[in-house]
């Protein structure tokens, strides 16, 4: 497939914005790109267009463009650095609830 058929598969948000008055439309994949509207609908509309042209241009140029968070495939595993402390009271808290370290970080994380 034709990578400058995925702008519809990326991940945007849209939110108000009172400092600005207008709704923010944003794409996690493109950080740095932002587009404002008084209207929620062409808020989105901006940003999917911007988008679109951000891919066009790399497209274009040859340059590498941003796989979508979508289509990525995940291994359900990655690698914590923490405290010696933090580990510690985490393995205490898991003893205390009868859970694995694994278990309870599991549950933490789905919880935010």
């Amino acid at each position: 497939m034709d990578k400058r058929d995925e702008p519809g598969k990326y991940e945007y948000s849209v939110w108000w914005s009172e400092e600005d008055g207008e709704f923010v439309a944003t794409c996690v994949e493109f950080p740095s790109l932002s587009w404002l509207d008084e209207d929620r609908e062409a808020a989105l509309r901006g940003i999917v267009s911007i988008v679109s042209e951000v891919v066009e241009d790399l497209a274009s140029s040859g340059e590498p463009i941003p796989e979508p968070l979508s289509v990525r495939t995940y291994s359900g595993k990655f690698q914590l650095r923490t405290t010696p402390q933090l580990h510690a009271k985490l393995v205490r808290e898991a003893t205390e609830q009868g859970v694995s370290l694994n278990a309870l970080a599991n549950m933490k994380l789905a919880s935010h």
